[in-house]
């Protein structure tokens, strides 16, 4: 998720735990700690497709951060003791907020590495990474603990009950999608073993649905407000890696997109894209591995470069108007141009 909710998430959840004694100190304590696992975007891991696929490591491995949680409550226990931040407090307070912020992240479509250092992605992608329906009720919590602060810990409380409620429905809804799409992959005669379902920016009612069929792959948009259960797929091509060698690298996004991947030439560039994050032609996450020399042979970069277009928010009225039920407009996915990924 981004920053904000984070960091809004961590001083909601210190709050709550906090109770009674949730004070501007205890907020702005769950802020940095909600933070705090995204400091790993600041170190270089050399290439632009390493810094993708390893963020979200071990900074976010329920394996290391128990002990990380163990280290920061004793050391300040060790230089800040008080009667009832005891020991157990405040580290059921550091576990709480660092894991929760993990678990919200692997909930997103980005894949999070839960268990580094052993290899392997998960994401569940049932909320988008901007959502303001998750986000504005953390804010609200904060806001109201400040001002109220007798019953600080009791607006953190139902807040956290209010945000998990949340994700359960965005589960819910995947569902509902799930199986609406199961039923007109079926009806379509189109393929149903590498099928993705994936929020559509700021909300949970309008779904993205790419569907991995051997040369092309379809994509399509589903809403829990249309009337007509029929889901209109855009056919897209689907190229092949055209090298006989695969970099490291390359492996390593294939690892992170659940190759959900396609390759193109453009510009006498070769370009790699993960078709999970973003819509039609203009996804979150493209990078540059080789350009075409003089001679016609591809010449494979020493380091992958971040392929970068324009992002727009032109088509933001006509998502809203696809979310609402109007399968008239249905994404003309070569127009819907939309990538609002981090």
């Amino acid at each position: 998720m981004d920053s904000v909710t984070q960091a809004a998430l961590g001083a909601t959840v210190a709050g709550a735990i906090a109770g009674k004694r949730c004070n501007a100190k205890v907020l702005l304590a769950g802020a940095a700690l909600g933070t705090l696992p995204d400091l790993d975007v600041v170190l270089d891991y050399g290439d632009a497709v390493s810094n993708t696929i390893k963020h979200r490591g071990f900074s976010h491995s329920l394996l290391l951060l128990p002990p990380f949680a163990l280290l920061i409550s004793w050391l300040y226990c060790r230089f800040r003791p008080d009667a009832f931040w005891t020991f157990m407090r405040v580290f059921l307070l550091t576990v709480s907020v660092l894991l929760t912020h993990t678990l919200l992240d692997a909930m997103t479509t980005y894949g999070t590495q839960l268990l580094w250092p052993f290899a392997g992605y998960y994401e569940l992608r049932n909320i988008f990474i901007i959502d303001p329906l998750y986000t504005l009720p953390l804010l609200i919590a904060i806001g109201a603990a400040l001002i109220f602060k007798q019953r600080g810990g009791v607006w953190c409380q139902s807040v956290v009950l209010l945000s998990t409620a949340y994700l359960v429905w965005g589960y819910g809804a995947q569902q509902i999608v799930a199986n609406r799409v199961e039923d007109n992959l079926l009806s379509q005669n189109l393929p149903n073993q590498h099928v993705l379902i994936t929020p559509t920016p700021f909300n949970t009612l309008l779904w993205r649905v790419v569907v991995m069929d051997g040369e092309h792959y379809w994509e399509g948009l589903a809403s829990l407000l249309d009337d007509e259960q029929h889901i209109d797929f855009v056919s897209r091509p689907l190229q092949s890696w055209p090298l006989s060698d695969k970099p490291e690298t390359l492996r390593g996004l294939t690892a992170f997109s659940h190759n959900f991947l396609n390759y193109r030439e453009e510009n006498n560039a070769l370009i790699v894209s993960d078709l999970r994050l973003g819509m039609a032609n203009n996804l979150a996450f493209e990078f540059i591995y080789a350009q075409r020399g003089s001679d016609g042979e591809w010449q494979l970069l020493a380091a992958p470069l971040r392929h970068t277009s324009e992002r727009s928010l032109d088509q933001l009225g006509a998502l809203w108007m696809r979310m609402k039920g109007d399968q008239s407009i249905n994404a003309d996915l070569e127009v819907m141009d939309l990538s609002l990924n981090r």
